[in-house]
């Protein structure tokens, strides 16, 4: 990789706003907030939707039959 082309790739902290769930992931966004977890410091995401919310992942997903 070239140097000062790329930004630079740390753990953030990952907040599903609508059940509270918090998982640490690498990443590149640079959010400016910072939040303690598991006794470390961490840059912080706010995220509406998650594995833990979504629909699909949870198994509340309804289908229906537009027939």
């Amino acid at each position: 990789m070239q140097k000062d082309k790329h930004p630079p790739y740390q753990d953030v902290l990952f907040v599903d706003t609508s059940t509270g769930a918090r998982f640490v992931c690498g990443s590149t966004l640079q959010p400016k907030e910072t939040e303690t977890y598991e006794a470390k410091e961490y840059p912080v995401y706010q995220l509406s939707v998650s594995s833990d919310s979504h629909p699909f992942y949870t198994g509340s997903a309804q289908f229906i039959d537009t027939e």
